[in-house]
This record gives C-alpha cells, structure tokens and sequence, in this order.
C-alpha cells in the first residue's frame, strides 16, 4: 500500500526521511539565512536519523549546497520557466534529484521517483510532474557534459567557466584568483597564451572548496595532551603541536571534547595563535588581549599558553552571546577572563596589552568547505562595509598594545580587501609599526608567504594545506 506522502510500495521510509530533512534544511537556509549545520545537526536527533541515513542527509545537503550554482545552471536549460519562477521548495528538490543524479551517481529510475514523491509530499501531485519532466531531461547526460553545454568557454571566460564548474559566484573566483596573485578575465588570459588561462591555482582552490574538510582537534595546554587525543583515535597533526585529525566519529564522543579539555578547531587557527605567542618580545609579557575572541577557539590556546608563562588574557567579544561562548570556551583556565565589550571603542587603558589577537569579523570565504552555504549568501557589496569594521578593531588592537608589544591581524578569508588592503591603508597612515615576518614564525609549513611584496604576510590555503583560508599579519609597534 503507498504511504500517505504517495510513495510507491516498497520504498524505503527511512530513506525519504532522510530526503525530506536534507530539502526541510535546505529550505531553511534559502529562505531564513539558517546554517546549516546546526540546523541538520538538530534535524537528524529530531527524526531519530543515525548510521547510513544520517549520512545521506548530510552528504545531500552539503553536496547540494557545494554545487548549488553548477546544479541551478543545468536545471535552467532543462526547464521551461526561468530558476525565480520556480516555487522555492520546488528548486530546492529539483537540486537534491540533480546532486542524486550528477554527483552520487543514482539510478536515474530512483532519483527521479523519490524526488517526485519528495514534491508530492511538499507542494502536492500537480507540480510533481514539472519536477519529473525537469529531472528527466537532467538525467539524459552526465556531470561532464553538462557542464559543457551550460558553463562558458575555458579559453574565451576562464573565470565564467570555473564559477559554473565548479559552483562559486563569479565574483568569489575574481577574488581568489587577485588573492593567489594570478589573472582571471577573458583580456589576461589571452595574453598568458601558451602558458594557458593562469588560473591554475584558483582552480585548485575552488577545487578544494568542494571537499569535505577533515575533523581537527585542538589539545588544551595543561588540560590535556595530544597522547590523550591519538589515544582516542585521532592522527597528529602535520604542523600544530597541539593539533590531531579525526577521520572519522563524532568528537563528541572523546571525553577531552566533551569536557573541554580539548575543541574541534582547524589547524590554520591553532598556528595563528601559536604565531602571535611565538614572535619575540622585550620586557614584560604578562598583558595579553583578544579583542574579538568569540566563540572563542583562539582565545583558549592563548589563555592556556598565557597561564604557563604566568601571564593573563582578556578575551573580548562585542556580542553576548558570543561572550557566552568564549567563557565556556576558557573554563578551567584560571588566569583568562571573557569580557562582553566593543572592541572598537576599548574600556581599558591605551598600552596596555604585551600581545593582542584581532581576529576580526569577515566575509568569511576562507571556510567555504565548512560553510558552503556562505558563497551563496554573501555578495561582493558585503566587503566594503566590513572593511570599515576591520580597520576600526586593527587600530584599537595597535592602540591597545604597548610599545614594544605584538598584534596579530587575523581573518579567515583570502580577499586582497579584508587583508592586504586593510594592512595597507593602516600601515600608510602610522609611522609606529613595524611588520614582522609570520612566514618565518611558522617555519615549518610550506607556501605560506603572500605574493610580491607582502611575502611577511601568512595566508593558508585549502589546496596547499588542508586548511581554511586564514590571514596573518604580525605587526610590532614600536616607538
């Protein structure tokens, strides 16, 4: 007997359970800005989902939002309406049958007849036969060629035909592409000639983006060690000594985790924090501050570091919330203290701080394999006003620190705007500061340093180091 949604006999329930979290999640993220994953994480203890259903949630999900662009272009040229004349569930379904189809590679019969009854148990039967119609015609060619037929020609819009493969904005590929140092419109490529379109490593990049990325642990100093951490499963970390990959399992399950001994952080994030308390500093080192620290992975590296050198932290974040989470975050770590304050308009006293952390707020591109949401929900008018925010915290960060005393420039994205241009416009304007060269603080991780002149500056790459795309700049202030 079909099941009240219109299923046919013998379906597998549990696997249009699974169908029907992924579009309600989706759902969520289009029309409510929510995120995904804490939206799926609460969605599946909702359902009951676990094992094999649980994955596949997760993997249509995150695979339908990673290829979201690429998926939107072929659902274009096999419908007759245009994408914002499709009812947003509806798309929404279209997508998860396109992800079925092109990337997990399901029998078209069983890709289509679930996403049908997914749009029979949402929208009714009538639009049913609009998202069978759709799907059959997507299902005629493979990924490949499809993306022959509706992304631009390579060698006439290099950027244009990477944002479609593999599904970023244009503008986001543009940005790479300046922040790798390399050309991305039709004009330059022309002029590279035998040496190809010059965007290899933009390609790589937005290449890596599409990847899961791997579980990172970070061991609190003093709290716990990394023995505890591989002891539970983990693997050491290339660089970070406080760092492990987790291939698999929920760290939740490491009792490290769960008390907060230890946190899931990524391993760029651990080596800028490590930067800041490694670079040299005369006199006095007991006065440390994070001036935009939530939720708060930073600042506990720091104020565990801080407390074994006898000194202290004051972790900061505007928000209380985020405030909330930076303290549960230093629990069991006696000299930091969280603070809920304005970075930008500090209550403490000018000099006074030996090292500060401004990690500030951005558009976040550097964590697009975490986040793949994020790439449809920013736009390139977003950067602007963050600049603004950016250059506000960095002053108040060098005025926070005393002469002699280090600040960390930090932002988890690539963007030539939220990092060299930031640092640029500050440095042109104060004669006190002096930049310190974070690539050589890092040593052992290779391919750190900015193209041309701003080879002192750190940035890490997804496709270089399996990381996030975090920026870091020290700079001392001097008198």
């Amino acid at each position: 007997m079909a099941g009240a949604a219109g299923g046919r006999p013998g379906r597998d329930r549990q696997g249009d359970q699974a169908r029907r979290v992924a579009c309600d999640v989706l759902a969520a993220v289009t029309s409510r800005d929510a995120y995904a994953n804490l939206l799926l994480a609460a969605a599946l203890r909702e359902r009951g989902l676990s094992g094999p259903d649980a994955a596949l949630a997760t993997e249509l999900v995150y695979g339908t939002l990673r290829n979201r662009g690429c998926y939107d272009a072929v659902i274009g040229s096999c419908s007759d309406r245009k994408l914002a004349q499709i009812d947003p569930p509806l798309l929404d379904v279209l997508r998860l049958g396109a992800h079925q189809l092109l990337d997990l590679r399901t029998a078209p019969h069983a890709a289509v007849a679930t996403s049908v009854d997914l749009a029979i148990e949402i929208a009714g039967r009538r639009p049913s036969g609009f998202v069978n119609a759709v799907l059959r015609r997507v299902a005629m060619r493979d990924k490949e060629s499809w993306i022959a037929v509706v992304a631009p020609d390579r060698s006439a819009d290099p950027a244009g035909h990477l944002a479609v493969r593999y599904s970023h904005p244009r503008w986001i590929v543009t940005a790479l592409a300046e922040a790798l140092g390399e050309v991305s419109d039709g004009e330059q490529a022309a002029e590279a000639g035998d040496q190809g379109d010059g965007l290899d490593q933009t390609e790589a990049a937005l290449a890596a983006d599409q990847n899961r990325p791997t579980v990172t642990l970070a061991a609190v100093p003093g709290r716990t060690d990394l023995a505890e951490l591989l002891t539970a499963g983990a693997v050491a970390a290339r660089w970070s000594p406080f760092g492990a990959y987790l291939a698999q399992g929920d760290p939740g399950a490491i009792p490290a985790v769960a008390e907060g001994r230890a946190g899931v952080q990524d391993e760029a994030s651990q080596l800028a924090a490590l930067a800041l308390v490694r670079a040299e500093i005369d006199g006095r080192d007991t006065a440390w501050l994070d001036i935009c620290a939530g939720p708060g992975g930073k600042a506990r590296l720091l104020g565990a570091i801080a407390e074994a050198r006898g000194g202290r932290l004051i972790a900061v974040d505007a928000h209380e919330h985020r405030s909330r989470l930076t303290a549960a975050a230093l629990t069991g770590i006696a000299r930091a203290r969280a603070l809920t304050a304005d970075g930008t308009v500090p209550a403490w006293r000018p000099a006074m701080f030996d090292r500060v952390l401004a990690d500030v707020p951005c558009s976040g591109l550097g964590s697009l394999r975490r986040r793949p949401e994020a790439r449809w929900r920013r736009s390139d008018r977003d950067i602007e006003p963050l600049g603004g925010l950016q250059r506000s915290l960095l002053v108040s960060a060098i005025e926070s620190a005393r002469p002699g005393g280090v600040v960390a420039y930090v932002t988890c994205s690539p963007h030539v705007a939220e990092t060299t241009g930031v640092l640029d416009d500050i440095l042109a304007r104060r004669a006190d500061l002096e930049v310190l060269d974070t690539p050589a603080l890092l040593a052992e991780v290779p391919l750190l340093g900015c193209p041309g002149p701003n080879a002192r500056y750190a940035q890490f790459w997804p496709h270089r180091h399996g990381t996030d795309a975090i920026f870091i700049a020290l700079l001392r202030r001097v008198r």
